[in-house]
């Protein structure tokens, strides 16, 4: 489907844009897959022996899973399968966010996830995510809404008012993170919940939006995704963690063979520990295998069957703080994935899975890398051990090496994105 890593980096760059939040990423991955053919299925409904064919399901619109059911027994072959995220860090708006300070409107917000705070400073910011509202038969209605222009600013403080800044510059969320979206007139008390109404009616023209009764919305950053570096050695982008395996595994999907029985999970809430209904320590995933499977033997034997590739970045080293690495275990940018391996079980690689990705990266000609965190430091983690826990799945953990994660902006290698989507359509065509 894709000719050259130049091509697939645009889609990628395309699909970011137009994924400001989990729910937009979702509904952005849900048009791709219906336009290869891909049939809803609704937990709701009733879905029996599915004939053989390509299936997703969405659970809170913000999580997805999309799989391919074989003609073979799965009990005989389990699920090839990748496993990403959704969510990211970033500002989320408070259900009472509004204040007027010194005749300027600004909205009070939450961190969401482990966020560098200090890049949200002086950023051009807009605002999207998913509002219900009632219609007009007062029944509730949900519905995505993205501002896509520049709306709101967080401003820095002047050097000249905080002469210490380029020294200790700490970042107190409460009090300095509240985003200025408007001057207001004397008197004047602005109601975000009727901005969202408003909003809704000029993206929805065709429907009746009555009140609004509650939201998920965030900010998120307005400058476009890019190819940076003198070659285009870099993709420099918001939401790269996770956005970029999300895309690099729906095409990895969309490029197999429709009788493999392969699988892509996207999952919400990992940036937050993944406890709930949409995250990977909830039962979205679990839920789908067991209805897959006839019986209780049946999907034992599925998940003995199966293996999971954990899609996640990983840490490239930096050229500036190379003394925050393992010298031995420093990735590279544009030096292939990355092998996130950790004794304590932050990662759920061992030496079985990894030996299956070297191999899949060698028959796919891709170079692989590893990681380890240097011992004196504390690991982060994935989804990888909360799925190998919850279903009992042989899981490896890997991802492309990635700077300022985190950050408003992150940087990744162009080729990177590239080799990752070959060895995970080698995987899903195995």
């Amino acid at each position: 489907m894709h000719a050259t890593a130049a091509e697939f980096n645009q889609g990628l760059l395309s699909f970011i844009d137009h994924s400001p939040t989990p729910f937009h990423a979702v509904a952005t991955m849900v048009e791709q897959l219906e336009s290869q053919g891909f049939i809803a299925l609704k937990e709701s409904e009733i879905w029996g022996e599915l004939s053989p064919g390509r299936y997703y399901v969405v659970r809170n619109n913000s999580s997805i899973i999309a799989f391919h059911q074989p003609s073979k027994s799965l009990a005989d072959t389990g699920f090839t399968m990748v496993g990403a995220h959704t969510d990211s860090p970033c500002l989320k708006v408070k259900p009472k966010p509004g204040k007027v300070a010194n005749g300027l409107w600004q909205l009070g917000v939450e961190v969401y996830g482990g966020a560098l705070l200090n890049p949200w400073f002086d950023r051009d910011l807009s605002l999207a995510g998913r509002v219900s509202y009632l219609d007009r038969d007062e029944q509730l209605q949900h519905a995505l809404v993205n501002f896509e222009k520049p709306i709101a600013v967080i401003p820095s403080l002047a050097i000249h008012l905080d002469r210490e800044v380029n020294q200790n510059r700490s970042v107190n969320p409460q009090l300095h993170l509240p985003p200025i979206i408007m001057q207001t007139e004397p008197g004047e008390t602005p109601d975000f919940r009727a901005l969202l109404e408003q909003q809704l009616t000029s993206q929805y023209p065709d429907r009746y939006i009555g009140q609004v009764l509650d939201y998920e919305i965030c900010l998120y950053d307005t400058q476009p995704s890019a190819m940076t570096g003198l070659n285009d050695d870099f993709i420099s982008a918001a939401r790269l963690d996770n956005l970029l395996s999300c895309y690099t595994g729906l095409q990895a999907l969309l490029a197999s063979d429709s009788e493999k029985p392969v699988m892509l999970i996207c999952t919400d809430h990992e940036e937050v520990g993944s406890v709930s209904t949409s995250g990977a320590q909830g039962t979205f995933l679990q839920s789908v295998l067991q209805r897959l499977a006839p019986s209780s033997e049946a999907y034992a034997r599925l998940v003995e069957h199966s293996w999971l590739i954990s899609a996640d970045n990983a840490h490239g080293i930096h050229p500036n703080y190379a003394d925050r690495h393992d010298a031995s275990h420093g990735p590279l940018l544009n030096n292939g994935p990355v092998i996130k391996t950790n004794a304590n079980q932050r990662y759920a690689s061992n030496s079985e899975t990894s030996a299956r990705f070297r191999q899949i990266c060698q028959q796919a000609d891709v170079p692989v890398q590893d990681f380890v965190v240097r011992t004196d430091m504390a690991c982060g983690s994935t989804i990888g051990p909360l799925t190998a826990a919850q279903i009992g799945v042989k899981t490896i953990d890997i991802g492309v090496p990635t700077f300022a994660m985190h950050s408003i902006r992150e940087l990744a290698g162009s080729q990177d994105a590239w080799h990752l989507y070959r060895a995970l359509k080698h995987f899903f065509n195995k």
